[in-house]
């Protein structure tokens, strides 16, 4: 963060910095500049599975190798299960004496469909798909929007069908309709706002046409699966085990009148997911002394749990094998050593002041817009439950580190005490023994289907963890 000029606010004052205000005219052009293949990526990574998909191509292209299939290489990275990964760069100086780590996690809300989603409506003569929202939504902003569709099924010979429809302008979307003002006096207008929407009524209209002369029963449903049979080769068997996601069809886009924000599906957390890998393409020029680490973790948008979240062993697993890799002893005594060693920002978003609802901050305490990455010391919510509560001498580290690096930086929390509040990895990984504080960009609507972020804080986020990953 750039300081003062002033010599006695140098000494006794903190505030922040507005990055547009402050920054250099090469780095505000940096900043619009970075934003543009973020956009592409947040257009072709709606989903994990993508996510990882587009991760794998781009460190191919920089020579990483996967983790356990090369000696020698420096470069290297392990996929789990599609759904989450971790790349590394090894440094000069042995594994065990700790890696620099970023961790975000690339799952996002979403609206999923049932395992037996497809039904005929005999109420309304359509062909519908039952749906189970995924994460914290607000299930008002899912409906009457236009959905993709996107996932994969699995055939009886385990073959893999990916799916993506609903993105291409060509292509059809989809609705999960909403009741018209008209009738909505007792169904919607009595209720809550959180009940206004019945997650039991969010079935997604899928078609409505059936084959000329069909008198067969549940013939709209039939033509449906017809149709898919004759374009992906699936029965209706074939989504008891699929993976499928309902987002939004929009791409992402500049927002503002000067176009100094992002708007688009999924920032939460992609937004330092694509930061932390950049930082760590960006760092490939010289040589670092402390492994640097980006961990992309599934599920923590509902809990991290499961084989593929940040409670799973996949990071431990991932972090014995760079010591193997590195000729290293990969006991289970070095590795929790290494982890007690090591050093992570829990990247992660966190709330931005939104000028329509200023009242859930505490601004002295908030982060802002176009002011740089937000470094949160605790989140959790209440008297700090569920947190991981960084120390100070690992919190004023990362501050030096990015004072140094003269990145734009701001300390915010998410909203007022009792407001309410969330959580993150942090914790998590906390509990192995590292250094772990939060450190991500703010956003406005967060959760929603288009959130925004200030493309000097993307920026700032890039910086941050550039500057953290190849720090001593």
């Amino acid at each position: 963060m750039k300081e003062k000029k002033t010599a006695k606010k140098q000494v006794l004052s903190y505030e922040r910095q507005n990055f547009w205000k402050e920054a250099p005219a090469a780095e505000i052009k940096k900043a619009n500049d970075f934003a543009g293949p973020y956009k592409d990526f947040l257009n072709e990574c709606k989903t994990e599975r993508e996510s990882v998909v587009w991760t794998q191509e781009l460190l191919k292209a920089h020579k990483f190798q996967p983790l356990g299939k090369t000696k020698s290489g420096k470069k290297v990275y392990s996929i789990f299960r599609g759904k989450t990964m971790a790349m590394a760069v090894i440094g000069s100086k042995p594994v065990s004496e700790g890696v620099n780590m970023v961790a975000a996690h690339i799952d996002t809300p979403r609206v999923d469909l049932k395992q037996n989603p497809l039904y005929e409506d005999k109420s309304s003569d359509m062909a519908c798909m039952r749906t189970h929202y995924y994460g914290g939504i607000k299930k008002y902003q899912w409906v009457s929007t236009p959905l993709a569709l996107h996932g994969v099924f699995v055939k009886a010979d385990g073959s893999l069908i990916n799916l993506r429809l609903g993105e291409d302008p060509e292509d059809p979307v989809f609705i999960i309709p909403d009741l018209l003002p008209h009738l909505a006096r007792k169904e919607q207008y009595t209720k809550n706002i959180g009940d206004a929407i019945d997650a039991s009524r969010m079935n997604l209209v899928f078609s409505g046409m059936q084959e000329p002369g069909n008198e067969e029963k549940d013939a709209i449903k039939l033509y449906a699966l017809t149709l898919l049979n004759k374009k992906y080769g699936i029965t209706e068997k074939d989504f008891i085990s699929a993976e499928l996601q309902l987002v939004p069809a929009y791409p992402a886009r500049d927002a503002g009148l000067d176009a100094s924000m992002v708007v688009g599906y999924g920032q939460d957390d992609r937004i330092c997911a694509y930061t932390g890998l950049k930082a760590l393409l960006d760092n490939l020029d010289g040589k670092s002394e402390r492994t640097m680490v980006v961990y992309f973790s599934d599920k923590e948008e509902v809990g991290s749990h499961g084989s593929t979240g940040a409670h799973s062993i996949f990071i431990q697993d991932f972090l014995a094998s760079l010591l193997s890799h590195n000729g290293e002893d990969s006991g289970s005594a070095n590795l929790r050593r290494t982890f007690m060693n090591s050093r992570i920002l829990s990247a992660d978003v966190t709330a931005a002041v939104d000028p329509n609802y200023p009242g859930v901050h505490e601004r002295q305490n908030a982060v802002l817009f176009n002011h740089g990455v937000g470094i949160s010391k605790f989140t959790g919510s209440g008297g700090k439950s569920v947190t991981n509560d960084a120390d100070a001498e690992f919190t004023a580290k990362v501050i030096r580190i990015l004072d140094d690096a003269e990145v734009f930086w701001q300390m915010g929390e998410l909203g007022k005490v009792d407001e309410g509040g969330g959580g993150t990895i942090a914790y998590i990984l906390a509990n192995l023994g590292a250094e772990v504080i939060d450190c991500g960009t703010g956003l406005m609507g967060m959760h929603s289907l288009y959130e925004m972020c200030s493309k000097a804080d993307l920026y700032s986020t890039y910086a941050a963890y550039k500057a953290f990953l190849k720090s001593k």
